[in-house]
């Protein structure tokens, strides 16, 4: 008999910070023989790290109202809670939305086109290795109010 306990959880097929960062090595590595700048000279410099900046701070804002709510931030733990407060009014993934952010912010500072092509395919593992994952398995275990937060907020933006 399978414990259903070890069921709740939304079975998502990659830890998004593990992709981002494994993207972000390879990204590099392929920086190193051939850079393809964005712009010449520094000119991405400053409004990537903006950007990068921005995107850490609705990653903290974003967790603090999941622990707050009692949560789990972890995706392979099990959700305890709808979040509807903090950046969770505007965007039913604010972490996922931030990591994007700062991974663009990091390809501006760097100066590399590397970044943005690579971004494509990982938004398309997050969204359906990820995002809908735990979408259905936060509907099939919330129900009705999931169903309704979600008509009430967009899924990123």
């Amino acid at each position: 008999m399978i414990d259903p306990e070890a069921q709740d959880h939304a079975g998502v097929i990659v830890l998004p910070p593990f992709l981002y960062g494994g993207t972000f090595l390879v990204m590099l590595l392929l920086r190193w023989p051939w850079p393809w700048p964005i712009l010449s000279g520094r000119l991405t410099l400053w409004p990537g790290i903006v950007l990068a900046a921005l995107g850490i701070a609705l990653a903290v804002v974003g967790r603090r109202a999941l622990e707050a709510a009692g949560t789990n931030v972890n995706p392979l733990l099990p959700s305890t809670a709808i979040v509807t407060g903090g950046p969770y009014r505007f965007t039913r993934n604010p972490l996922y939305v931030a990591l994007a952010m700062f991974f663009l912010g990091v390809t501006l500072a760097f100066n590399t086109w590397w970044g943005v092509v690579l971004l494509a395919p990982v938004l398309a593992v997050m969204h359906g290795g990820v995002i809908l994952r735990e979408e259905r398995y936060l509907e099939r275990k919330f129900g009705a109010p999931y169903r309704e937060y979600c008509s009430r907020v967009r899924r990123y933006l």
